[in-house]
């Protein structure tokens, strides 16, 4: 002890506290917890002077982001839209804005209920949202409608005026029926007993060029009623089919050269109801008819009978 009652103390151990602070960090290769606060404090530090309710807010706009990123990624958006167009029609619908007239011109194999269906106008459809170009390209998108005017008179009238395209023939490829509009434009698949007279076409490009083709046959009303099936060959010339069998094959150029031709035999010679089976008329020079089995035997039999007998035969 020394002369005031304290212990001695070493004097290398003091030297070695003053020159190890006490707050250094230990060198096994963790951090200390002073160190690491210190690290972190310019990230938190903008976090501690936000306004007051500002955590709330974040909150709610991390909460609207989960929802808006679970929409997009499982697929809901349209239902989402149709839940907030529903909620605007709603609204619009109460305050006065309600169809409740919706008038339809210019049908005729469309039905009233057929054309809002088309134009996407239910019972909810608000007059005051409804776009009229949106719904006058709906109607378009329909093969059957040509063209399409949208009206909205206030406060609840709609007035709808559509050029339906007109049922014309029609048209057979791959075994499959479609009925088809004059222009080409396939209106759907046969399934109405309404147009199943109409003349048939058959084919790859038979639609489209199956106007022009009876525009000619027309000349010839007799042959045209006697048609089954006018097809076109490998998109250049067209055979015809007529009702008792007879296959007409047309040439690719001068076709009313041939069909006059054609129609002068039958009216000389009865061609058509003579027992053949076709009537070749793609030569300009020349008509080959094709007689059917049991003509062509006949024929046969005919000439044999015919036949000088060689001389010196005792036959």
């Amino acid at each position: 002890m020394d002369g005031g009652g304290r212990f001695a103390q070493p004097l290398t151990r003091a030297s070695r506290s003053a020159r190890a602070p006490a707050s250094a960090p230990r060198r096994n290769g963790i951090f200390s917890f002073t160190r690491l606060r210190r690290l972190i404090r310019p990230i938190l530090h903008p976090l501690a002077v936000l306004p007051r309710g500002a955590g709330s807010t974040f909150t709610i706009l991390f909460v609207i982001a989960a929802i808006a990123y679970g929409t997009l990624r499982g697929d809901h958006i349209p239902l989402v839209l149709d839940q907030v167009r529903d909620a605007r029609d709603g609204l619009a619908n109460a305050v006065g804005f309600r169809i409740e007239q919706a008038s339809v011109s210019g049908r005729h194999q469309l039905s009233h209920d057929d054309v809002l269906a088309l134009a996407g106008v239910t019972k909810n459809t608000s007059l005051l949202f409804l776009d009229v170009d949106a719904v006058r390209a709906r109607l378009k998108g329909s093969p059957w409608i040509a063209e399409a005017s949208v009206r909205k008179l206030y406060p609840g009238r709609l007035i709808i005026d559509i050029e339906e395209r007109a049922p014309y023939a029609l048209w057979q490829k791959e075994q499959k029926l479609s009925v088809i509009a004059a222009d080409g434009t396939v209106l759907g698949p046969l399934d109405d007993k309404r147009f199943a007279s109409l003349p048939l076409v058959v084919g790859p490009g038979a639609e489209k060029k199956a106007k022009e083709f009876f525009g000619v046959l027309a000349r010839y009303p007799a042959l045209r009623d006697s048609v089954r099936a006018s097809i076109l060959v490998a998109e250049r010339r067209w055979n015809l089919k007529l009702a008792n069998g007879i296959d007409i094959r047309l040439p690719e150029t001068k076709l009313e050269t041939a069909l006059d031709t054609l129609v002068a035999l039958d009216r000389d010679k009865k061609l058509l109801t003579r027992d053949i089976t076709a009537v070749d008329l793609r030569l300009p020079d020349r008509v080959n008819v094709r007689l059917s089995d049991t003509a062509a035997q006949a024929r046969d039999d005919a000439l044999k009978i015919k036949k000088p007998k060689p001389k010196g035969s005792n036959a």
